[in-house]
């Protein structure tokens, strides 16, 4: 298998000089030369998750350095429950937020986390750069914490996140930076994929990415929706629907893709907040990035998000989605009305509201997983006067409120980014 850019512009090269890279040299996002096809055998249900996610991404692993070792990776990323819920009424609630700082993105930094430890040297470490809106610089915090070949910059907006998250984000020990950018999460990310693009800096400091640009962090989420969507395919004879709240398009592209590749998922409908840009693009067919809005299900603060280049690029009968943009007045009305019954987080409650509006034939013709990417305790400083009830840490989240907190601040800019680079001794030996 070898990797090709969404921009056409750079040469195929291999799974691990993809993950290695992050992004593509022309500024283009790797995706497979051409749409791998699941092996039957993989689809069985009776595989617990880290053997269906080897078997599953066996494809893009074929002929690379590290197809002897996919399963050892799945093993060590995949080590916590994917519990798939039912709720009073029904609704189907895929629970993603079981991992060590409770999110979703706990799957993809720890599967990515595993790659790049066997692509690194601990003489010569590589240095992941990281902008993230909220729960990705955690996740990738946290799996990089202790890594001997592996280090990491995390690079987060100033005011965007909550006061767990950015506690979540700060208390990581080495070799583990995080970074307050003076800006919201587009200048991040603007900042990380300028690094990027500068060939000297990129080699100076050994740079690779953790955010979904990096085709490392989508392949597990593939894997495990394909899995929730086999669980509940072998339960019903139905293709599920996946209802995702999604920002960078990283976890709904994951979802499309891992359709195409054969797994039994059916429509696919995507969530967003008042960031109007997907939203927009689903109804005119036009795609126009614009600054982000702040809301609070900040995590889907993305006014331009990296993935639709990866999502244009399948063939439109493989890309079909559908797009509902909740706003937070209706995300608050979300969480209220269900609290009694089940506690969602912002994002998993736009979701959830989503779900409310689809037609009731709709809803009824097939089962409906309800994507739910966080735990309510992360941003319990909106949902608890919403309740007027405290939430209560899950062990996991409550040690690391134990943790002292320790940042750096910077301007939105890269000449900021790199001299603190230099002056953590970042540069590569």
């Amino acid at each position: 298998m070898r990797f090709t850019s969404t921009r056409g512009d750079a040469p195929p090269v291999t799974l691990s000089r993809a993950i290695r890279a992050g992004a593509a040299p022309d500024g283009g996002l790797y995706l497979p030369d051409r749409l791998p096809a699941a092996d039957p055998a993989a689809l069985d249900p009776a595989l617990s998750l880290p053997d269906f996610a080897a078997r599953f991404l066996a494809p893009f692993f074929a002929g690379d350095p590290l197809e002897p070792e996919l399963g050892a990776i799945c093993a060590g990323a995949f080590t916590f429950p994917l519990p798939i819920a039912t709720l009073a009424d029904g609704r189907r609630v895929l629970e993603l937020f079981h991992g060590p700082t409770g999110a979703f993105k706990d799957f993809g930094a720890r599967f990515l986390m595993e790659c790049l430890e066997r692509l690194g040297d601990p003489a010569h470490p590589l240095t992941v750069l990281a902008a993230t809106s909220g729960d990705t610089g955690g996740a990738v915090g946290c799996a990089a914490e202790g890594r001997a070949a592996v280090r990491a910059v995390i690079l987060y907006p100033k005011g965007r996140v909550s006061p767990f998250q950015e506690h979540q984000l700060t208390c990581w020990d080495e070799p583990v930076r995080a970074v307050e950018v003076a800006g919201d999460f587009d200048d991040c990310q603007r900042i990380a994929k300028a690094a990027f693009a500068d060939v000297a800096m990129t080699e100076r400091f050994n740079l690779t990415s953790a955010n979904s640009i990096s085709i490392g962090r989508l392949m597990p989420q593939m894997a495990y929706q394909a899995w929730a969507a086999l669980r509940l395919f072998t339960e019903t004879g139905t293709r599920p629907g996946f209802v995702i709240p999604t920002g960078n398009l990283g976890h709904g592209f994951a979802a499309v893709y891992a359709r195409a590749m054969g797994a039994p998922l059916g429509p696919i409908l995507l969530v967003t907040n008042e960031n109007a840009t997907l939203a927009d693009w689903a109804r005119s067919g036009s795609y126009t990035p614009r600054a982000s809005i702040a809301t609070i299900a900040n995590a889907m603060d993305v006014g331009a998000p990296s993935n639709f280049e990866r999502l244009i690029a399948l063939a439109p009968e493989l890309r079909e989605v559908t797009v509902e943009l909740v706003d937070d007045p209706a995300i608050k009305a979300r969480i209220v009305a269900d609290h009694a019954d089940y506690l969602w987080c912002p994002h998993s409650a736009a979701a959830a509201e989503a779900y409310s509006r689809l037609d009731p034939a709709t809803r009824a013709e097939r089962p409906w997983a309800i994507a739910a990417t966080a735990h309510p305790y992360k941003f319990a400083d909106v949902i608890e006067p919403l309740i007027g009830k405290t939430i209560a840490a899950p062990p996991a989240l409550a040690a690391i409120l134990s943790r002292p907190s320790h940042k750096d601040r910077i301007p939105a800019d890269l000449r900021a980014l790199a001299a603190l680079l230099a002056a953590a001794s970042m540069v590569a030996v």
